[in-house]
């Protein structure tokens, strides 16, 4: 396995009733975040954004009826330090591109990285998302009150 690309998509994905989707990591039960992953070499990010939420979720969304929305927000943060071994050496910061995707959470979700999903409301979802940049993005897109 070689290392990871350190440029990543975060899609937050919210429901009709304003719940932001938060996922639980299988390697840290204590770090809930939204959908998020690697840019694979000749991907575009929005590309990405796509793939990553089937494979993280299982819904396959489309452009005509479920567009992901390129918020044109760039993050850069630090790689946590138990994760820089997944980086090439010397790699210190992702940069992040933020995506959003307004879903119905009434469809069941397959998860396929993550132990379990919760639909939360935005106040929630900002107390227990582990992720500075997740939180911004939550508390910058998702409508409703926190």
């Amino acid at each position: 396995m070689g290392y990871k690309r350190p440029e990543s998509v975060l899609v937050v994905l919210y429901d009709q009733y304003h719940r932001v989707l938060l996922l639980q990591r299988e390697d840290d039960p204590d770090f809930w975040q939204s959908v998020t992953g690697t840019i694979e070499t000749g991907e575009q990010p929005l590309q990405t954004a796509y793939r990553e939420v089937a494979e993280e979720t299982g819904l396959h969304l489309d452009t005509a009826r479920q567009a992901i929305v390129d918020r044109r927000q760039t993050n850069q943060y630090k790689i946590r330090s138990r994760w820089l071994y997944r980086y090439p050496p010397g790699t210190l910061y992702n940069t992040e591109h933020v995506f959003t995707a307004q879903v119905s959470s009434d469809i069941a979700l397959t998860l396929t990285e993550h132990l379990a999903y919760e639909w939360v409301p935005k106040a929630a979802a900002l107390a227990r998302l582990w992720s500075p940049s997740n939180r911004t993005a939550v508390d910058t897109f998702v409508p409703g009150a926190k």
